[in-house]
């Protein structure tokens, strides 16, 4: 009797031993890619969290730090020509540390990709003002080198994109959260602080231009740039609390008995 008329072919066996040696079924193309894409958006929401708290923090704290901090060293109530003026005083360390603080929290701060993106591009204009000091005051340097002027405008270039970019984070990016609890009121909030900063930009920079100058210890820059600094604060202090509601809203559990 021959292997065919038994039913049972090497052959065959052969190929069926082979085949049950394949790999089981691939992921189609486009969920392999979806998957590499939630990748980059799924952070931790905690250190999200907390990264937004310790940026708007600082921003919120900073101008009040700085004020009462020059005071102290001095003796005497001070309000300087600017807060990159305090460069040039006892709270430089103060000032270029929470500068680079924000700069660092800025590029580790992951949320999606196009705030990735912005916010790593804020965080390197924080460190630059950081590390290029504005033009000294007459004051302490009469007559700045042309090192100390190229080095001031440097500074008021990236001081400028770095609130630039934290205006459009509180106008564009933070408007998200439609449909959860307090999402209009919360949203007012960073539209309101978006404009003032954008306000505060132009005040600075029309200040600047036409040499503007009051009798008053309160320069406009000064003012300017501290309630911007205190705008953003407010923003990112919102924002930091606005993560906790993310999950529950895009994951929703079983409705309770």
């Amino acid at each position: 009797m021959t292997h065919r008329d038994s039913g049972t072919d090497p052959h065959l066996q052969n190929s069926q031993l082979q085949n049950s040696h394949l790999p089981g079924p691939q992921l189609p193309e486009p969920q392999a890619r979806d998957h590499r894409d939630r990748d980059h958006r799924d952070q931790d929401p905690r250190t999200v969290q907390r990264l937004r708290f310790g940026i708007g923090i600082i921003g919120f704290l900073l101008p009040i730090v700085l004020l009462v901090g020059n005071s102290l060293t001095s003796a005497r109530f001070v309000l300087l020509a600017s807060m990159s003026a305090s460069y040039y005083t006892h709270m430089r360390n103060i000032f270029v540390g929470s500068l680079c603080a924000i700069g660092v929290f800025l590029i580790c701060y992951r949320h999606d990709r196009r705030e990735d993106r912005l916010s790593t591009l804020a965080g390197v204009f924080a460190v630059l003002t950081a590390l290029f000091p504005t033009l000294p005051p007459a004051s302490v340097v009469p007559h700045p080198s042309h090192v100390q002027t190229t080095m001031g405008v440097l500074h008021l270039c990236f001081a400028a994109g770095l609130f630039g970019v934290l205006a459009f984070f509180c106008l564009r990016l933070f408007g998200d959260g439609r449909g959860l609890p307090g999402a209009r009121i919360r949203g007012t909030v960073y539209l309101v602080c978006g404009w003032v900063v954008v306000g505060c930009i132009v005040m600075i920079a029309v200040a600047e231009v036409l040499h503007f100058a009051w009798d008053f210890p309160l320069t406009l820059t000064y003012l300017g740039e501290t309630v911007a600094v205190f705008a953003f604060g407010v923003a990112w202090l919102v924002k930091s609390e606005a993560i906790v509601a993310v999950p529950s809203a895009a994951s929703p559990g079983p409705a309770p008995a």
